[in-house]
């Protein structure tokens, strides 16, 4: 075999193997966090549209559970367009997704019985193409109905956005199953920033990229989604003993 068709054979390789990866070498549009460390883990330099992204509280309490639907509404409030919003529970604070970005105005809500139409709302919303995200609640994402979001995302370019809230602690096991999301983040909240007056300071979270295809998963300490939906980098505790502390306490 000559040199140039064996170039050639092995150029051809790699376009499949790039193409079942779901990297085909065509550019894949992403949403950039404007965070250059967050933004360098992700591959094409933000978190891509026409992909399935995953969101889940660090633990199994309200607390962490919140951070997490206001980290997806942050990242829903930076695209441009109506958002669907697919629920079971009618307990979604407007304001708090306001003051993270996501005005109500842009927000559409559609509230379901049960986590099976909230699938089928969130696949409709998808494969309708004029949405700029869909985000939809729930507990269990089972690998096929990933899949399906993901599939529909794919074909129209929405971006797709799942919180998972657990109702008990038994329930967060299921964040570990495989699925076919493009990432998947972890959010527990930090002491909030100290202010040199009385007084709390911008809330602080720990992000923790545990998925993310063809890239390295990652762990950064935020601040919370400002007015825009954008989040900063924090610079690491000065004492991390305190912190050790804190987090250990929490815990307990």
């Amino acid at each position: 075999m000559s040199h140039a068709r064996h170039s050639r054979v092995v150029e051809d390789l790699r376009d499949r193997i790039a193409h079942l990866e779901g990297s085909a070498s065509k550019k894949t549009l992403v949403l950039p966090f404007g965070v250059t460390e967050i933004d360098k883990r992700l591959p094409g330099g933000g978190l891509a549209y026409g992909a399935l992204h995953e969101f889940a509280g660090g633990g199994s309490g309200t607390v962490d559970g919140a951070a997490a639907a206001l980290f997806a509404a942050g990242v829903a409030a930076r695209s441009k367009g109506k958002v669907l919003w697919c629920l079971t529970r009618p307990d979604l604070f407007a304001p708090a997704l306001s003051q993270a970005g996501l005005h109500p105005d842009r927000v559409i809500y559609c509230e379901a019985d049960k986590e099976e139409d909230v699938l089928a709302s969130m696949e409709e919303g998808l494969s309708f193409g004029g949405l700029a995200a869909v985000v939809g609640e729930l507990v269990r994402l089972p690998m096929t109905a990933s899949r399906r979001l993901q599939l529909a995302a794919e074909k129209t370019g929405t971006m797709g956005l799942v919180v998972r809230r657990w109702r008990r602690q038994t329930e967060a096991a299921d964040f570990g199953n495989p699925t076919a999301s493009t990432t998947r983040w972890r959010i527990s909240v930090l002491p909030s920033e100290p202010l040199p007056v009385a007084g709390v300071g911008r809330a602080r979270w720990l992000a923790e990229l545990m998925r993310v295809k063809a890239g390295e998963c990652a762990e950064f300490e935020i601040g919370a989604c400002d007015a825009k939906g954008g989040v900063c980098l924090l610079p690491k505790f000065a004492d991390r003993q305190d912190q050790t502390t804190w987090r250990g306490s929490r815990a307990s």
